[in-house]
């Protein structure tokens, strides 16, 4: 059984999409031990609670130095002894200590197709404002592990979405979750659980049935 935690800074849409997949078996070999926010009012944390999975709260706010966090944060995960640790939209620089000790064991979903859009500063709306003022024709969703960089891991999947001509930040950003985001998250996982991924020479490669 794949043990995860997933963690999440606000509504939680792509948390609730995992939960639903393992509800109806597209995820299978896999629960959710914990969801961690660093909001004390992410709905994700709600979403958590009503599907009975544990919840909590770790904020940098709480804590004097940001050294405190990090280590507060890797206790934490650390006391559930997950195996796999999903970013889903959590918007906190994971500590370099967190990633050398889980490394290849993290993975994050971001909402465009990496290397475009991506690094620092590229994340929630501001992504798919910058797809539109370029005036690109297809975007999309990349699910990849985390490393020391910022969206620079190995990619494990990705899925394009086209771009309307009337399309907004907000309607992009809604078509490309429930168009991607949704879809490859719980895909991933689903091939991480059954032990479907590996890792060579910093590509990943899938095994299909």
């Amino acid at each position: 059984m794949l043990k995860i935690a997933v963690l999440v800074s606000g509504g939680g849409t792509n948390l609730q999409a995992i939960i639903d997949h393992i509800k109806s078996n597209k995820i299978t070999n896999t629960e959710i031990t914990v969801v961690i926010s660093n909001k004390k009012d992410a709905y994700a944390l709600t979403r958590a609670r009503e599907a009975n999975i544990a919840a909590e709260c770790i904020s940098p706010k709480d804590f004097k130095v940001r050294e405190e966090f990090n280590e507060a944060l890797l206790k934490t995960i650390d006391s559930y002894e997950v195996d796999l640790i999903v970013l889903a939209g959590y918007l906190v620089i994971l500590p370099e200590i967190m990633i050398k000790k889980y490394q290849n064991r993290i993975i994050n979903i971001h909402p465009s197709l990496i290397p475009s859009f991506c690094g620092s500063g590229f994340y929630g709306l501001r992504v798919h404002q910058e797809v539109l003022n370029r005036g690109v024709k297809v975007t999309g969703a990349t699910v990849h592990f985390v490393d020391e960089g910022t969206d620079t891991g190995p990619i494990i999947l990705q899925k394009a979405v086209e771009v309307g001509e009337e399309d907004t930040p907000e309607i992009l950003q809604r078509k490309v979750m429930e168009e991607a985001e949704w879809d490859i998250l719980p895909l991933a996982i689903e091939l991480i659980a059954n032990d479907k991924i590996a890792i060579r020479e910093n590509r990943v490669i899938i095994q299909r049935d």
